[in-house]
């Protein structure tokens, strides 16, 4: 006995097949077919920066100098959050000679640079930007001057007792290199 067409014998199977086949093929084929395309994965944009900067010691050689800046978390805008005096090496700049002027741009204090206590660098993200920082860290001696924070950039500048620099510092790779360079201030 032969089953009727309906019943899904062979013949119906390959049917189905070729229906599938044709109606798959004429969606590629057709100029208005609405294929999705795959979303194209967009990266935030690489920028470089370095910096340079560092920390002063006092004429006594008893206290760092550090520059508070408000903590843009924080909803009420009271935490400060210590770090190293730093900022941008300009064109035909050295490292050390950004170093200084931007310690007395964000400071007010004239200093000079006793030695190298290294080099960090890290990554963050910016304005939909990756940032990858490298910054240039020195030892420096005040010279002159008087305390007065860059109005656009710094909110406290204030002079710490060396021992506690390290506590009072906001970032954990300056921590670290204070620590590590604890023998130098000596």
């Amino acid at each position: 006995m032969t089953p009727a067409p309906s019943a899904g014998g062979e013949e119906v199977k390959k049917k189905r097949r070729r229906k599938r086949s044709r109606s798959k093929s004429s969606q590629r084929s057709h100029p208005h077919s609405q294929q999705k395309k795959p979303a194209r994965q967009s990266y935030a944009r690489r920028v470089d920066e370095v910096s340079a900067g560092g920390l002063v010691v006092d004429a006594s050689g008893t206290k760092g100098l550090l520059i508070g800046r408000i903590d843009a978390k924080d909803a009420k805008r009271e935490r400060l959050l210590w770090s190293l005096p730093k900022g941008h090496i300009e064109e035909g700049e050295t490292p050390e000679q950004a170093a200084v002027r931007e310690v007395l741009e964000e400071t007010g204090i004239e200093s000079q640079i006793e030695k190298s206590l290294g080099v960090i660098d890290f990554w963050f993200m910016a304005s939909g930007k990756r940032i990858h920082k490298t910054v240039h860290h020195y030892l420096f001696k005040e010279v002159g001057g008087k305390i007065a924070p860059q109005v656009s950039e710094v909110d406290d500048v204030r002079w710490f007792p060396l021992d506690e620099i390290v506590s009072k510092l906001a970032y954990p790779d300056e921590k670290k290199l204070i620590a590590r360079s604890k023998e130098l201030l000596s």
